[in-house]
């Protein structure tokens, strides 16, 4: 059983009506970029948690967790009527193998994610060990609409400071703007358009995928990779494919 510790609410973000971040003061065990936490609230009598990757690195002095409100969910709609100032309850230790150190050395690291799914990769993006891991990353954030792209400016910050980082929105329901590409991920694969936006003609030699959001694109994809050769990465049999489903 997770061993609870009280977490102060230090920070709300709004990004849209729904998409929101928190950021959390909160004395927790030391964690890896990449891992995920249990978020506790008591509802009717009753705790309810739920597991949230960490948006912010390891070195951070504050938590942070992007959250997307579900309508009739049951943690969810608590957690976004919080103020700063209010508690939550946190686990404390994380855990988790969707984690740098679990994926061998690469050219290239295509971080292929939907939705609030880009959690941890921001969080390996402010960490440096990302950058002894590969010679270039590629970021791919797949949403319905543009203003769903949470942390667009710091990204594009990040890419216009780093030429061996590449950060690319995917948008599903709307036209997208500059610098988007319109459609899913999978779609994109097989039709060429992704690749040949980035300047590829095919998949660099020795890429890396790791591939983490909606359960049915992680499937897809990966089923898709695999169909084009990649396997699955595995610590007894090392692959090219690393997923995390993310609910």
């Amino acid at each position: 059983m997770a061993q609870w510790v009280k977490g102060e609410i230090v920070d709300i973000i709004h990004w849209t009506e729904t998409l929101f971040s928190v950021k959390i003061k909160a004395d927790i065990a030391p964690f890896k970029a990449g891992q995920y936490t249990k978020i506790s609230l008591q509802q009717q009598g009753k705790r309810v948690a739920r597991a949230y990757s960490f948006v912010n690195p390891p070195q951070s002095e504050l938590l942070e967790i992007l959250l997307v409100e579900v309508q009739d969910g049951q943690l969810t709609p608590p957690l976004h009527q919080l103020k700063v100032g209010e508690y939550v309850d946190i686990a404390h230790q994380a855990t988790g193998f969707f984690t740098l150190d679990e994926i061998p050395p690469c050219n290239v690291l295509w971080m292929i994610s939907t939705g609030t799914a880009i959690g941890p990769f921001l969080s390996m993006l402010d960490s440096e060990d990302v950058w002894q891991q590969a010679d270039k990353v590629i970021l791919i954030h797949g949403v319905r609409t543009n203003d769903d792209l949470c942390y667009r400016e710091k990204l594009q910050q990040l890419a216009q400071s780093r030429d061996n980082f590449v950060y690319q929105p995917l948008i599903t329901r709307e036209p997208p703007e500059a610098g988007g590409l319109a459609g899913r991920v999978t779609d994109l694969i097989e039709n060429g358009v992704l690749l040949q936006h980035l300047g590829y003609e095919q998949f660099p030699d020795h890429s890396h995928f790791m591939l983490c959001g909606n359960p049915d694109m992680v499937k897809s994809c990966s089923a898709q990779l695999q169909q084009m050769g990649y396997q699955r990465h595995r610590r007894a049999k090392p692959g090219q494919i690393t997923v995390e489903q993310y609910w």
